[in-house]
């Protein structure tokens, strides 16, 4: 089970983590409704490493990317669900709509993406590369996403939840 800690406080934590040898992994995401498919998926990251940090975007930053009616879940709430995972070490909420910032702090051994990006996709790739990292796409559980649970809440229910 993890912490979430903030963002000065996890450059601080990599920095000793590296001084100690450690492998560190992370990954990104908005992290809305927590599914099957996000826990397979950062179990597998934890593998690559010694260490997992989840970078969680910010609900502005949501916004954003996924627009005005996300996230349906807070900051605080997707970044406690995270955290709370046994293969989570640290969960940090970044503000920018990409995770390049937080990941040029971090300076990652590796950092894992789902196989619904492609590697010319990746935006933080570069950034990740320049620090001496590399990027890794895992295996998406096919069906499993966030979109998805909206999608059959919405015609399940329908306008019976306003009832």
């Amino acid at each position: 089970m993890g912490i979430v800690v903030s963002a000065e406080e996890i450059t601080k934590i990599a920095d000793e983590l590296r001084a100690q040898g450690k492998k560190i992994v992370t990954t990104n995401g908005c992290f809305d409704i927590l599914h099957t498919g996000h826990v397979q998926v950062l179990q597998e990251a934890k593998k690559l490493g010694d260490i997992l940090i989840v970078c969680i975007n910010s609900d502005d930053s949501v916004k954003q990317n996924k627009g005005d009616k996300r996230p349906l879940n807070n900051e605080k709430d997707r970044a406690e669900l995270i955290s709370a995972l046994e293969c989570v070490d640290y969960t940090v909420i970044f503000d920018e709509k990409e995770p390049s910032a937080i990941l040029f702090a971090i300076k990652p051994n590796v950092h894992t993406k789902a196989t619904d990006y492609t590697p010319e996709k990746i935006i933080e790739k570069k950034v990740v590369e320049q620090n001496g990292g590399e990027v890794r796409i895992l295996q998406l559980v096919q069906g499993k996403s966030t979109t998805a649970l909206i999608t059959k809440i919405v015609e399940a229910y329908g306008n019976a939840a306003n009832k």
